[in-house]
This record gives C-alpha cells, structure tokens and sequence, in this order.
C-alpha cells in the first residue's frame, strides 16, 4: 500500500462479511475497552499496535469524514465508529488484531498522518474532532440490547439499501430509508470513459465490436443486482469494482469504439451516509436523530 496522504475526499468502509449477526453487549469485553485499548493492524507493514480507544476513534472520524463537515455530522460518525470498532473487537476476539487501518474495517490515520495532511489547519480541525469525540464519549449504537454493526459509506442515491440486498444478512436495523440530502454531494453522479477493448480487458471479456447490456436484476433503490453483457451474467458490484466505479448504479452507454458510464451515489449503500448526515445536519437534525434515522430502532448507550 502506498504511503496514506488523505485528502477532503470521503473513504467508504465495505466490511464484506458479517462474522455475527448480532453482539450482545455482555459479550463485550468493556474493561477491554476501558482501558483505552484496541488492537490495529497496518496493512502495509503487518504491525499490530495497542492504540488508546477515543485516540483511534479521533483517527477514524478524521480519516473517514471531512473535518469541514457539520459538527453533528462528526459526531453521529463518532457514535457510529465506535459502534462498529466496538462489534470488530468481539467478533475477532480470537486474532491477534481487532481492526485494520483501511477500508477493509475503517480508515485509522495516525496524528502524525494528519498533521501531515492537514499543514496549517492541522489544529483548528483537529479540535474539531475531538469536540465531537469528547461530546459524544463513550457512546455506541444498540439493538434490543446488542451491539449493531453499524456499517456506513459515502453517498446514496437517494435512499439507503437494505442490508440483504448488498450482503447476505437481514438486519432489523439496517433497513432502506430516504435520504434526500445526497444530491448535494459532489461525488452524487460521475462520468467515466472507456475504449471498448479496454472495457472488455476489465472485465475479462472477449471483444465484440457491439456492446449488448440487458439489466436482469435491481436492487429496490435502482441498482444494479445482475447483468448481461453480451449474453454473459455478471454481478453488478464485481463490475463497478473491475471498472473502479464509484457504485452499481449505473447506465452503460456504447459510442463507436469508446464506452460511457454514468454512476450514481458512492459506496455500498448501507447504514449511514455521511453526505445525508451531513445534510441533516445542515437543517437542524442533532446526532442522535441522524442516527435513529439510518439505524432504525437503535438506542445509543454508553460504556
């Protein structure tokens, strides 16, 4: 992995598998966390570091939402990252880790990353940060008592996914729900441009000089399930990763010897967008109502 200088740009978390459905919280290991442990594994080095739990939960929100973002925007993040760590920590008790420090779990930068990052206005987002991390201390998102994996991304289309239409568990929490604020994202539609051979090449498959889509299967939010190209089935997610496209819902268009894709929204679509949080945020919602409102039925407790 390349040395991580983060930008004003979002990181989307695509945790793949769920290892639990549910983590009931006496199965938390709280004086664990207490004493302002979690274990972070770097993936370009392999170290395993012991990093104080609200240190790496500062890293977190500032690695995974702009600092310029509202400040209950920043601490509904806060809640939600914890509540995911949190989960991380009992479902991989048995690894020498808990968390990587990519997007593989959640993006963790160090302050020495962000010092570099952010130069002069290192300081004035920095206790940005850390206001949302101290108001919010200690707190993490619940089912019927459980702890919830409380997964995010960057930009929806309009409305969340539900979370068996991405993975493969049904979670009571993790349901689709409107989310209008997204069209002001700056990352809501993208355009990309491919020749026809390198499209093929992409996606390892065998060149035609005319390109035949036929959708076979959406999602309820309109994105692409499963597809036909030329008559081959592919999932919609394996194509949008293979072309580095910003999501699966997208429109492919042939024109001559060059191929056009337009996307909508960024990420996988399930739990919070961060764009929406920050839009209700901008209207006056507080951060425990922007949860409530993307994790459904949870309550927000405190270690």
């Amino acid at each position: 992995m390349k040395k991580l200088i983060v930008v004003a740009l979002l990181v989307i978390i695509i945790p793949f598998l769920f290892v639990k459905i549910f983590v009931k919280t006496d199965e938390i290991n709280f004086k664990y966390v207490t004493n302002n442990v979690i274990r972070v594994k770097d993936e370009e080095t392999g170290t395993i570091t012991k990093v104080p739990f609200e240190e790496y939960i500062t890293g977190v929100v500032a690695g995974e939402m702009p600092a310029t973002f509202e400040l209950e925007a920043l601490k509904a993040q806060a809640v939600a990252s914890r509540s995911y760590a949190m989960y991380q920590m009992t479902a991989t008790k048995d690894k020498e880790y808990d968390v990587v420090n990519t997007t593989a779990n959640q993006v963790y930068l160090t302050n020495e990353q962000l010092k570099e990052n952010w130069q002069d206005e290192y300081q004035e987002k920095m206790n940005k940060i850390k206001k949302a991390i101290a108001e919010t201390n200690g707190q993490y998102l619940t089912y019927n008592g459980q702890i919830v994996n409380a997964m995010f991304f960057s930009t929806s289309v309009g409305a969340t996914e539900n979370s068996e239409e991405v993975f493969t568990s049904a979670l009571p929490y993790l349901r689709s729900v409107e989310s209008v604020w997204d069209e002001e994202s700056p990352v809501y539609t993208d355009t990309y441009t491919f020749t026809l051979e390198d499209f093929y090449n992409k996606l390892n498959l065998p060149y035609n000089d005319t390109l035949t889509i036929e959708v076979t299967s959406k999602t309820s939010t309109g994105r692409t399930r499963t597809l036909k190209i030329n008559g081959e089935e592919l999932n919609g997610r394996d194509v949008a990763t293979k072309l580095s496209l910003r999501s699966n819902y997208f429109e492919i268009i042939q024109n001559e010897n060059n191929v056009t894709i337009t996307t909508k929204g960024f990420g996988h679509g399930v739990g919070m967008s961060q764009y929406g949080a920050n839009g209700m945020a901008k209207e006056g919602y507080t951060y425990d109502k922007i949860l409530k409102h993307y994790y459904q039925n949870t309550e927000i407790k405190k270690i």
